[in-house]
């Protein structure tokens, strides 16, 4: 739904600027859009098993590979 302000008679607009910006802030368009600007999707649960089976594998070759590793 979009927000209307239209002039009132004898007004000026910087008044009119100032009772738009009034009525946006109170309508909480811009929280809603300040909300989702950095939302990040939420991951399947397929890929969530699929990161930890990574994880896995990778912690366990690094295991390996310090056990190999040359005593200093």
């Amino acid at each position: 739904m979009p927000i209307q302000v239209t002039k009132k008679e004898k007004e000026t607009s910087q008044n009119l600027g100032h009772r738009f910006t009034k009525t946006v802030r109170q309508s909480g368009i811009l929280l809603q859009i300040r909300k989702g600007r950095f939302f990040k999707k939420a991951k399947s649960d397929l890929a969530n098993k699929r990161s930890a089976l990574r994880r896995v594998k990778v912690r366990a070759e690094k295991r390996i590979a310090e056990k190999l590793a040359k005593p200093k």
